[in-house]
């Protein structure tokens, strides 16, 4: 015993002097040499342990982040001997097989835009790569569904320094082609325009990569069946980059079936009437808004599934603690927000953004008992553009 926690100690040491070599401008080949002293022969779950306890302690994120490339860069041309080849992979409509044909979808997307490049800034060039970067920008289907639904069981697991150091990247990768997009939009573009695609396709490949060689190992290690099984189920509703997705093992919809079947709707009583479960159920999803409800220990409670909502929710989030819900960049925002609510010191924060044709209010309410009592709280979101070109009136007698 007393040799792993050696073993451990001398990793997140390890990392620290890492760090700090990046921090003096040594670059990536000159510390990956020490890295790959220290994590030789180990797999990607056992180096995420390292992180996750540096980060518990205190480290932040962004510097766990500049490790990413280190990792990959060490892993190549050795983690399959670490990680020997899964049948997982080779199972239609599994979440690994969907994620491996998506990443070769990317990876077609990611061809067009370089053979794009050497055209510029002919016609013909500008229009392949605006329609190549354009189908690129569903990208965010693919991390969504990463974010949503693999990261929240890497969380049940203790495992949460990969996930927020993924989703940073994540969040760095969209920001940079909606940034390249708009220098394309431009007449004529600008000159770094070459530059920037080379960068972000190099970051997406990278990303690729880390996905296939990093992420899915651990996931692999540490999820059971049923977990795998309800990712499919949830992944649906979710969407994907690629068509024809079969539904791996559809028992688990029949499953859910004989559960709704067998559940007693039962009586709900309120101060002001009473509801049957499935007109409670029914009304939530009825309102023109979004719902969602953390409770006061900040795990989200409760979601409601409208049909068109605003943003991606997997049933996989309820449970979840809320500071892992949002990419890295927000969370001390977030946490920020949950801490005066409790306090007592605001009872409400309002956030509004653009969103292609749609105006987003995002609004959060401190929830309380009668008595005061703080029970959590209530984020409501709702695209409030068609409320504001109402004009004139419109009475029911008119």
């Amino acid at each position: 015993m007393s040799e792993l926690i050696d073993n451990r100690e001398h990793r997140k040491e390890a990392i620290m002097q890492i760090l700090a070599d990046l921090h003096a401008g040594k670059s990536l080949e000159e510390v990956k040499k020490t890295f790959a002293a220290a994590f030789a022969g180990v797999s990607a779950l056992e180096i995420s342990e390292a992180e996750n306890a540096l980060i518990k302690e205190g480290l932040p994120v962004e510097e766990v982040q500049k490790l990413c490339d280190v990792h990959a860069a060490v892993f190549k041309g050795s983690i399959e001997e670490i990680h020997k080849p899964v049948e997982a992979a080779e199972i239609p409509g599994h979440p690994v097989n969907v994620l491996k044909q998506e990443n070769r979808y990317l990876e077609g997307l990611l061809h067009l835009v370089k053979s794009s490049i050497p055209g510029l800034p002919q016609v013909e060039a500008m229009e392949a790569l605006k329609g190549a970067l354009a189908a690129l920008a569903r990208i965010d289907v693919h991390y969504a569904r990463k974010e949503n639904l693999f990261f929240p069981f890497l969380e049940k697991y203790g495992i949460t320094a990969p996930p927020k150091v993924m989703w940073g990247v994540d969040d760095e990768i969209r920001r940079e082609l909606k940034e390249v997009r708009g220098i394309l939009a431009e007449n004529p573009p600008g000159a770094s325009l070459v530059d920037r695609l080379e960068r972000l396709t190099e970051k997406i490949a990278e990303m690729i990569y880390k996905e296939e060689k990093i992420l899915l190992p651990m996931l692999l290690e540490t999820l059971s069946e049923d977990e795998w099984r309800e990712i499919a189920g949830e992944s649906v509703e979710m969407g994907y980059l690629v068509e024809d997705v079969p539904l791996w093992n559809p028992g688990v919809e029949e499953r859910k079936e004989i559960e709704r079947e067998g559940a007693a709707p039962g009586v709900i009583p309120l101060p002001s009437g009473a509801l049957a479960q499935e007109e409670l159920i029914a009304l939530l999803n009825t309102l023109p808004f979004d719902l969602t409800f953390v409770d006061k220990e900040d795990r989200v409670k409760y979601f409601s599934e409208g049909r068109e909502r605003l943003f991606s929710r997997a049933r996989t989030v309820i449970g979840r603690q809320v500071s892992n819900c949002h990419p890295p960049a927000s969370v001390a925002v977030v946490e920020q927000i949950v801490s005066d609510f409790r306090s007592g010191k605001k009872d409400q924060e309002d956030f509004w953004l653009k969103r292609g044709d749609q105006f987003i209010l995002i609004r959060y309410y401190a929830v309380r008992s009668p008595e005061g009592k703080y029970l959590g709280v209530l984020e409501v979101t709702q695209d409030i553009k068609p409320i504001q070109e109402i004009k004139g009136e419109k009475r029911l007698l008119s």
